[in-house]
Order: C-alpha cells, then sequence, then structure tokens
C-alpha cells in the first residue's frame, strides 16, 4: 500500500484522468462521489469503505470458514461469522496501515483527500508529493512497518489464549495476514510501498526525481511478470507450504486468477505511477498566463453579433461584460454563444449568456501548475478572468484550454502544454 495514488494496496494521486478535477462549492474535500460508503473520518480525513470489498470481504469469509471447519469442525455454521469477524479485523488492520501512510503525510503538511478500502488492501489519496527523497522514504515506511508492529501485537497475543480455539485461531490468522501484508509491500516495485522505498533511494542517489519513478515504475512491471508466473508455481511446487497432492483443477485456476488480478493491478499501478510523475514534471508549464485568451470588453446591452464582430477585429477570443466605469461585472460563456443560432444572435444581448463574476474567478496571471489547478478546483466555472497583480485584466481563461494543456502534458511528456491558437475569434 503505498501513500500517494495508484491503485491496489496503495495509494493514488489525486485524478489519472485528462480532465482537471473539480470540486463543487461547499462540499469538504474528500466528499467527491465514487469513493464508496463513508464510514467517518480520522484526523479530519474521510474513510470510505469501496463496494468491491463487500465482495473481498465475502470472499475471505468463505475460504477463512473452510480452513475454520478443518481446525474447529464443532463449531458447524458459527464458523462462517467467526471468519466474518476476522475479514473485518483484517480490514481493520488495513486501514491502521493506511492511517499511518496518512498520519505521517499530515506531519509533513501534505493534504490527504481521503482513505479508501477496497479490493485488495486500501489505499491513502495523498495530493501532494514528498519534497525531499528522504520524507517519500518515511512516507512509504511507515504503512509495512505498522503492520509488522501489528503481526507483533497479535502474535504476542496468542501468548495469552489457549491454541486451538477460536481466539487462537482468529489471532494466528491475524497475525499471518500482517506479515503477509508487509512483506508484499515491501516488494521493490511501484505502486507497492516497497517501491516508493526504491523511488526514493534512487532520487537520493541521482538527485532527480523522475529518475527515481521510472526506476521503480520498471521495477513493478517486472514484478507484475514475476507474480503473474511465479505465484503458481510457488503453489504447485509447494514452496508455500502447502500439500501438492490435494490440489485440485479449481485449485489451480483459482491460483491463475488470483496471480492475474495482482499482477494486473502492480502492472497498472506503475504504468499510472509513471504517467502522473511525467504529468507533474510538466505542470509548472501550466500557466496561467500563457493559456489565457485575449478578451474585449462589451456592455451587458450589446447584441451578440456585434459583440463578437468586435471581437474577430481585435483578434479576441472572449468577451467580458463591463459597467459605466468600465469595471468586469461578467464573463460571457463560450458555450452559450455556441448555443445561439446565427439568425438570432442580432436579437441577443450578451448579458443573457454571462456568469457573473465573483472573487473567486479572478485568477492571477502568474499562477502556474499545482496551484492554478487547485484554483480552478476551488471555484468551479467555464471562463475565469486573468488579472495582472496591479487588478489590470489580462483576459479570459476557460477551462476547456487548461483541459487540452493537460491532455497534452500527458500524450507528450516531452513537450510543454501549447498556447491555444490565437485565430478564430469567440464562436
Amino acid at each position: 500500500m503505498n501513500q500517494d495514488d495508484e491503485s491496489g494496496d496503495g495509494t493514488r494521486p489525486r485524478s489519472d484522468t485528462a480532465r482537471t478535477p473539480r470540486r463543487p462549492a461547499g462540499r469538504r474535500r474528500g466528499d467527491e462521489p465514487g469513493g464508496g460508503l463513508l464510514m467517518g473520518r480520522v484526523f479530519g480525513v474521510p474513510v470510505y469503505v469501496a463496494p468491491s470489498w463487500f465482495l473481498v470481504a465475502a470472499l475471505i469469509t468463505w475460504v477463512f470458514g473452510g480452513q475454520m471447519d478443518r481446525v474447529l469442525p464443532e463449531l458447524g455454521n458459527v464458523r462462517y461469522l467467526v471468519s466474518l469477524f476476522f475479514a473485518v479485523a483484517f480490514y481493520g488492520s488495513v486501514l491502521v496501515h493506511e492511517l499511518a501512510h496518512t498520519v505521517a503525510a499530515l506531519r509533513f503538511k501534505l493534504p490527504v483527500r481521503r482513505i479508501q478500502l477496497q479490493f485488495f488492501g486500501g489505499v491513502s489519496e495523498i495530493e501532494k508529493e514528498s519534497e525531499t527523497p528522504g520524507r517519500e522514504f518515511v512516507l512509504a515506511f511507515v504503512g509495512p512497518l505498522l503492520s509488522l508492529v501489528l503481526a507483533g501485537v497479535f502474535y504476542a497475543g496468542m501468548s495469552a489464549v489457549e491454541p486451538g480455539t477460536v481466539p487462537g485461531v482468529l489471532l494466528a490468522g491475524l497475525t499471518i495476514s500482517n506479515l503477509l501484508v508487509a512483506a508484499f509491500n515491501l516488494l521493490p516495485g511501484l505502486p507497492l510501498d516497497g517501491g516508493r522505498m526504491l523511488r526514493a533511494v534512487v532520487w537520493k542517489i541521482t538527485g532527480r526525481p523522475m529518475s527515481g519513478t521510472i526506476a521503480a515504475a520498471w521495477a513493478g512491471r517486472a514484478l507484475a511478470v514475476a507474480v503473474l508466473i511465479g505465484l503458481p508455481l510457488l503453489t504447485h511446487t509447494g514452496v508455500l507450504g502447502n500439500a501438492t497432492d490435494e490440489l485440485s483443477g479449481m485449485d489451480t485456476v483459482t491460483d491463475a486468477l488470483l496471480a492475474a488480478i495482482l499482477a494486473a493491478i502492480i502492472w497498472t499501478g506503475a504504468g499510472n505511477s509513471l504517467r502522473m510523475a511525467r504529468l507533474r514534471e510538466r505542470l509548472p508549464d501550466l500557466r496561467a498566463r500563457t493559456l489565457t485568451r485575449r478578451a474585449v470588453p462589451v456592455s451587458s446591452d450589446t447584441p451578440l453579433s456585434e459583440a463578437l464582430r468586435r471581437a474577430n477585429d481585435a483578434g479576441a477570443r472572449a468577451l467580458v461584460i463591463v459597467d459605466g466605469q468600465g469595471e468586469p461585472t461578467a464573463l460571457v460563456r463560450e458555450t452559450a454563444i455556441v448555443g445561439v443560432p446565427q439568425h438570432r444572435r442580432p436579437w441577443v444581448a450578451v448579458s443573457g449568456l454571462a456568469q457573473d463574476l465573483t472573487d473567486g474567478m479572478r485568477v492571477p496571471a502568474d499562477l502556474s501548475g499545482e496551484a492554478l489547478l487547485e484554483r480552478l478546483r476551488e471555484t468551479p466555472a467555464t471562463e475565469y478572468l486573468v488579472v495582472e497583480d496591479s487588478g489590470e485584466v489580462y483576459g479570459v481563461l476557460s477551462t476547456a484550454d487548461v483541459e487540452r494543456a493537460f491532455v497534452q502534458a500527458m500524450a507528450r511528456p516531452g513537450s510543454g502544454p501549447r498556447q491555444p491558437s490565437p485565430g478564430g475569434g469567440p464562436r
């Protein structure tokens, strides 16, 4: 489970999509839809349970129930209730693992969007990169460390109960499961914690975080291939301590399916880590000043056709409504302009197509990178007024242009976002 933004037993960056994420006004950070069932907040961070967790919990209950039947056959069907308790306790351990990442992130003043328990573990969605390789290493290591500590606590608890009893079996199961969680997450490949630790080491040696990400991502892909091929082989050779003579055809299919799922999670997470790192490397080139459209001022009662004529004559691509003193009061929405047929434009005033300006819609011209994206998330809109430090209007920033530059940054990591073409004017 890493702490930044990948799938599987890790954490993932804020968004792997090509659109700038937006948070509706009045909604608390982390409350975006799609997180699953909100269980509560810890240290102010929302904790969600994804729908996939219930599927895994049912699977764990069924598998552990079968093991309980061999160890404690006298329990009968009650074994499934005990197994359900084990599934919940196991994911409680996963939550502690993720809380370790969260506490460390908050300690380093890195905002945490949310914690989500899901298929094959959990994720702590930390919104910013660590500033130093040392912090990156600590942030990754605390999760497996807490899992090892929990394994030790459960192992110590076994000495206080009778072996072969329900408490004894539960404590033994939680000891082994936490050891497995720690060992799995210490494997040196993204998106696992061990991969982030490897990234931190390479970052420290080379001085370049991108070099660390590339090395750890390719190590993660190699690890995915190793899991896909090696896990079924280990099971069938008895290296894991299982009885090979008891394996059935269904066991073979199950092992292959489990290996394929784990390999897919690791491979996808490694690729996502690499893509997001390349994106972050290009984010400084995402500047409000270079993405801003030239705008012309118009009064609120100006017909749309006349306003567009003035914009085209000036080579501008945006319209700003001003009052009698020339102060901006609203922005004409490009999407609204497109929706007005040509024959009606002389009879439609621009005021009917405008959005009133709010303080959040005034963006400093020098804003760039993650700071720019965060400013747009805080106040969702289709257009923003870009202003100089002096208060002078520089132009209009369209969300569509930012999203287009965002896509270019992801698709062509070697080149920065391009400035929008100035030709044509608003349509």
